[in-house]
């Protein structure tokens, strides 16, 4: 019983941290509904910055005086920090559709990664520990260190100042009031644009100051916190609070109940209450309105016949390349080609179907390993494993979507998310099948195949053919449903269109196509190992697609290529090639928040006129 009270408290402890990332999470998402992916940089630099601040205070006060001035002072700079990007980056791309802005924050985060990196380097640093909080204390003759109760107590003192603040000051009612309408708002004279930069800062300064708590402990939220923020409802600072008490006791008794399935937990338990409570704990069902995703854009038509004559020669262009490159560039050449049909397939969903996906390496990822599990276990060639491929991605991505069609916005995104992590957890985890963090090798391609330009044709016309259909779905019935689906539901109801029917098979057909994909690479790389379900890949193809620009049904392909081009390129030539990619990533959101094929479509209207 002693040991289970400390369990307890141990979950306690974790929670509290939780909680102080979390909270400025959701603080930023209510007031300005960006979904920071770089929050949890903020949270590292806390952790670093604590870090190098106590080295530098401690030996000049004392150890005691340096370690407690370190912790607001790192909490201080990391607000400053958080301030300072809201005004530069985010504050000129508030107009832009949502998925700009989470394209903005995810090129921040590469920047701050590799920023990181430069200045601290790679190795891991010991944290100093608390001053006058070392130790343990005796609980029912359990050691419990005294740290973790300091931790305990923290949270809720938070989670008190943050009510005082919202309930009982004239900011507060001023971000309460920007939570309900921003629009009217902005017409009672209210300066959003000192609000929203306040807010940024405070959110950024709770996650560092989450960070340079954890210096005594072991840093290591980031994941977690998108799960409390979306569990306890987006913008609910109390819905985040009751999030991270629950997930920190889960997390503290899961690994004593189920050890065997630790990773996916998690996940299972945010998908179980999304599908209970769409919108979270204490979060609010959001108003149904148009998927705000694309910009006013001009109806989508089939190509004109100068159209069709450009795509023509650049498809014989491409077929030729064989005939002019060498071995490494048909490498790379065939890898973009798989990626843009995994890019165009995201956008047939979300810029066509107005489905936002976190989690689209979920079809990528279980083609994969389709294709790979024919090879090992039923010893099938290439057409049997990359059919097997296409119908796993379809049968797991179709059960995924008949829950995630439920939901709408972000909390759509984060349930397929959520299951993207539970077929990685699995896969990670069930050693007897997929190989576990081994993966599954010796995946090739038949001696027929086996050359760099057979797999490259191969890759051209399967993959092509596969971009084609979509596109060609587009025109369809199906394709026209679900783009009246995404830009008003509510008249698509009224007109006896059966929304859930149509998002259901876009969902699915998407896997399909991302499945294809993922086969294929599995034969491209000879391997498949658990990342091809991790969040990275989900990422890569959001990027993909929003680089190239997700009014044009060209965007994915574009972008897909410069993309995966300028990635390798970059981490052939420095060690920062992420800081790099984010660099540009953000000036392009900045600057062409159309894409480039949008960009290049917008110019060519222009000078046509």
């Amino acid at each position: 019983m002693s040991f289970l009270f400390v369990q307890f408290l141990t979950g306690l402890a974790s929670a509290s941290s939780l909680f102080l990332v979390a909270s400025g999470l959701s603080l930023i998402f209510g007031v300005t509904r960006v979904v920071n992916f770089a929050h949890g940089s903020f949270y590292m630099l806390g952790a670093f910055c604590g870090y190098s601040a106590v080295g530098l205070l401690a030996p000049v006060l004392g150890d005691a005086f340096g370690f407690w001035l370190a912790v607001p002072l790192t909490a201080a700079a990391v607000a400053m920090l958080g301030a300072a990007l809201e005004m530069t980056v985010l504050r000129r791309i508030y107009g832009a559709p949502e998925l700009f802005q989470l394209l903005a924050t995810f090129g921040i985060l590469l920047i701050l990664a590799d920023a990181t990196l430069a200045v601290w380097g790679p190795e891991d640093l010991l944290g100093p520990r608390a001053p006058g909080l070392a130790g343990a204390v005796q609980v029912f003759g359990q050691a419990v260190p005294t740290y973790d109760l300091f931790l305990i107590g923290v949270g809720p003192v938070v989670l008190g100042l943050l009510w005082f603040c919202l309930q009982r000051t004239r900011w507060g009612v001023q971000i309460r009031a920007a939570t309900e309408n921003r629009e009217l708002t902005a017409a009672l004279g209210i300066n959003q644009r000192r609000l929203f930069t306040s807010v940024f800062a405070v959110g950024a300064g709770l996650a560092g100051l989450a960070g340079a708590l954890e210096l005594p402990r072991h840093p290591g939220v980031i994941v977690e916190v998108f799960v409390v923020t979306v569990v306890g409802g987006m913008g609910s600072i109390p819905g985040a609070f009751v999030a991270a008490l629950l997930i920190g006791q889960l997390q503290a008794f899961g690994i004593l109940a189920f050890p065997e399935i630790t990773i996916v937990l998690l996940f299972l338990f945010m998908a179980a209450v999304l599908i209970v409570r769409p919108w979270g704990l204490l979060g609010r069902p959001e108003a149904p309105a148009a998927a705000r995703i694309l910009q006013a854009e001009a109806p989508l038509r089939p190509l004109p016949a100068s159209g069709k004559a450009a795509a023509l020669a650049i498809a014989l262009l491409l077929a030729a390349l064989p005939l002019m490159a060498g071995p490494y560039i048909l490498s790379v050449a065939t890898e973009i080609i798989v990626f843009a049909l995994f890019a165009a397939s995201l956008h047939f969903l979300t810029g066509i179907g107005g489905i936002v996906s976190f989690g689209h390496a979920a079809g990528f990822g279980l083609g994969a390993y389709g294709a790979a599990l024919a090879v090992r276990w039923l010893e099938a060639g290439m057409p049997a494993g990359l059919a097997a491929g296409v119908v796993l991605a379809a049968v797991g991505t179709g059960i995924f979507g008949a829950f995630c069609i439920r939901l709408s916005g972000v909390y759509l995104a984060m349930l397929t998310l959520a299951f993207a992590q539970i077929c990685y957890a699995i896969a990670f985890q069930w050693y007897d099948v997929t190989g576990g963090d081994n993966g599954l090798i010796g995946i090739w391609p038949p001696r027929w195949a086996s050359s760099p330009e057979t797999l490259y044709w191969l890759a051209l016309v399967l993959c092509g053919a596969g971009a084609l259909a979509l596109r060609h779905m587009v025109h369809a019935p199906l394709g026209l449903g679900m783009r009246a689906c995404r830009d008003s539901p509510l008249r698509a109801e009224a007109s006896a269109i059966d929304r859930r029917s149509i998002r259901w098979a876009a969902f699915t057909l998407a896997g399909m196509a991302a499945g294809l994909a993922g086969a294929f690479y599995a034969f491209f790389k000879g391997s498949v190992f658990p990342d091809a379900l991790g969040v990275g890949v989900s990422v890569d193809g959001l990027v993909m697609m929003l680089l190239g620009g997700i009014g044009t049904l060209s965007g994915p392909l574009v972008g897909a290529a410069a993309y995966k081009a300028t990635q390798v390129e970059l981490a052939a030539a420095t060690d920062f090639w992420r800081a790099l990619l984010g660099l540009g990533i953000v000036l392009l959101v900045v600057l062409f928040p159309r894409g480039i094929a949008g960009q290049l479509q917008f110019l060519w209207q222009r000078w046509a006129r």
